[in-house]
């Protein structure tokens, strides 16, 4: 989810792996037979829009929204695919992705794609502002409260050991592809603690929700938008203010993570097809409470994404009628 210091190094997924999501027909969004958005924009049809789906809930929201949309109003075919995020920029060169819908960042996947290779476009903000940082749960910074700023951390090292931290505190991650600064902050910082990963988004959570229920120490990884800041109001640790270019030695990194203005990006081709997707695409904005609350039926209500995304657009027309231009 991030930019080039939150996920994803090049993994070795092949980009012909996808669900077809269907694009016959079905309930309109918004509940009404209303002919919002079917005029103009359905001169030319359509076609397929590969969609690139990055592994976490909060983009699964904006995947499945956009989708709904697309196939109800304009009879898309939107085709889904499960791709981590580097692997996902590289298909907008081979024709295989046409939309990436949140992108946290990544400048150097930007510079070559976008300002180099020309085989993509930014598209402009989702409307959503991304944090990163490093989190613990309510009742430590109660119980503790110097301990949500870093010079602090390592007063509290040993409340945080485990199996896996080697004698150090533990500081939690989330899938080990995921690309952080956090093992370069702890060592330039001179942090007693070792980065350990809990494998996914979900283990994450896991964690910080075993943590606050049984009073567990947990120091993690975490990140919003997401939907467990509407259930968990997790605390987050004061790392080194960021300024621009603190990170720019990924080696070196002693400085916090920047905000993220969140965006889209699309490949050329598809920006150039003349396709009625094109323009919802570009005119996809959101808050981080809607996002949060579709991503909050999927993980938490065990609620399909289609599902999740007709129900936030039935209560939202106002808000998706205008993305139709």
């Amino acid at each position: 989810m991030h930019s080039s210091r939150r996920l994803l190094r090049g993994v070795a997924l092949s980009l012909a792996v996808g669900l077809v999501v269907a694009a016959c027909g079905g309930q309109k969004v918004g509940g009404g037979g209303d002919s919002s958005g079917k005029g103009s924009a359905a001169a030319k049809p359509c076609g397929t829009v590969n969609l690139a789906m990055n592994a976490w809930v909060g983009y699964t929201a904006d995947g499945a929204v956009i989708a709904q949309v697309l196939k109800d109003k304009f009879n898309c075919n939107v085709v889904q695919k499960n791709l981590d995020e580097q692997v996902s920029w590289q298909g907008f060169g081979t024709g295989q992705i046409d939309v990436i819908m949140e992108n946290w960042g990544h400048e150097d996947l930007a510079k070559k794609y976008i300002t180099e290779q020309k085989v993509a476009v930014d598209f402009g903000p989702t409307k959503n502002t991304g944090y990163i940082g490093w989190y613990v749960p309510p009742w430590m910074a109660t119980q503790y409260p110097d301990i949500t700023k870093w010079e602090n951390l390592n007063k509290y090292a040993a409340l945080f050991k485990t199996s896996e931290s080697g004698g150090k505190g533990q500081l939690l991650d989330g899938d080990p592809s995921f690309v952080t600064n956090d093992a370069a902050l702890v060592t330039n910082l001179k942090l007693d603690y070792k980065v350990v990963y809990a494998g996914s988004e979900t283990a994450l959570i896991q964690a910080f929700r075993t943590g606050e229920a049984q009073h567990k120490a947990v120091l993690g990884y975490f990140y919003e938008p997401q939907w467990l800041f509407s259930e968990l109001k997790l605390v987050r640790v004061a790392l080194p203010p960021y300024t621009a270019g603190c990170d720019a030695d990924a080696a070196k990194v002693a400085c916090g993570y920047p905000d993220y203005t969140l965006n889209k990006v699309v490949s050329s081709k598809f920006a150039e097809s003349g396709s009625p997707a094109v323009a919802v695409v570009k005119n996809f904005s959101w808050s981080n409470d809607d996002q949060n609350a579709v991503a909050r039926d999927i993980a938490e209500q065990n609620t399909k994404p289609e599902d999740a995304a007709k129900k936030w657009l039935d209560a939202n027309p106002d808000k998706w009628k205008a993305w139709l231009g």
